[in-house]
C-alpha cells in the first residue's frame, strides 16, 4: 500500500459506486474523470472490454468494471463515468457507476479483507475502510488492471518496483 501513502502515513482514494457497493482506488493512480462516451468495440474482446477511445491521439481500452466484477450489465446514464488510469506506461479506463469523492483514510480505518472467495481476487485487495458509517472496498487497481485474466497489459511490461 505504499504507493498510496502520504507523508502522514494516511491514504487518499478516489471513492466510486459499482451496484449498491463502493470502492476506492489509490488517487495516485487516476488521470483524470470523464462522462462515459460511446466506444469503438474491437471484435472477439471479452464482454467486460466496452472497446476504445482516442483519448488526446492516445487508444485507451475501456473496461466496464461492473462487467469484470460479474455484478451485471448497467444502464449507461449522466452519473455513469470513466476513470482514467495510469497504470505502469499503460492508460487505461473503467466504467463505474458514478464516482463519489477523494478521501483520506488513516491506517486506524483500513481493516484487512476477509477472504470470501467470488469476484473481486483477494490479492486485489487492500483491505475494508471505514468512513463513518460507509464501508470502501479497497483495491489495488494496478494488480487488478494486470491480472492475466484482464488480458489488458502484460506484466513484463509493467516496471519493475523498486
Amino acid at each position: 500500500m505504499t504507493d498510496q501513502t502520504t507523508h502522514t502515513g494516511d491514504i487518499e482514494v478516489l471513492s466510486f459506486r459499482l451496484g449498491s457497493e463502493e470502492y476506492g482506488i489509490s488517487i495516485l493512480k487516476v488521470q483524470e474523470i470523464r462522462g462515459y462516451e460511446a466506444v469503438t468495440r474491437i471484435a472477439n474482446a471479452p464482454a467486460f472490454l466496452k472497446g476504445v477511445i482516442n483519448l488526446r491521439g492516445q487508444i485507451v481500452p475501456i473496461v466496464d468494471m461492473r462487467l469484470s466484477f460479474k455484478l451485471g450489465s448497467a444502464a449507461y446514464d449522466s452519473f455513469t463515468v470513466v476513470i482514467i488510469l495510469n497504470i505502469g506506461q499503460h492508460v487505461i479506463g473503467m466504467v463505474v457507476d458514478g464516482v463519489s469523492d477523494v478521501v483520506t483514510l488513516s491506517r486506524e480505518q483500513v481493516r484487512p479483507a476477509p477472504h470470501l472467495g467470488g469476484g473481486i481476487d483477494a490479492e486485489c485487495l487492500h483491505g475494508l475502510g471505514t468512513v463513518g458509517d460507509r464501508m470502501l472496498i479497497l483495491l489495488d487497481i494496478e494488480r487488478l488492471m494486470t491480472a492475466p485474466d484482464m488480458g489488458l497489459v502484460s506484466s513484463a511490461a509493467l516496471p519493475l518496483a523498486a
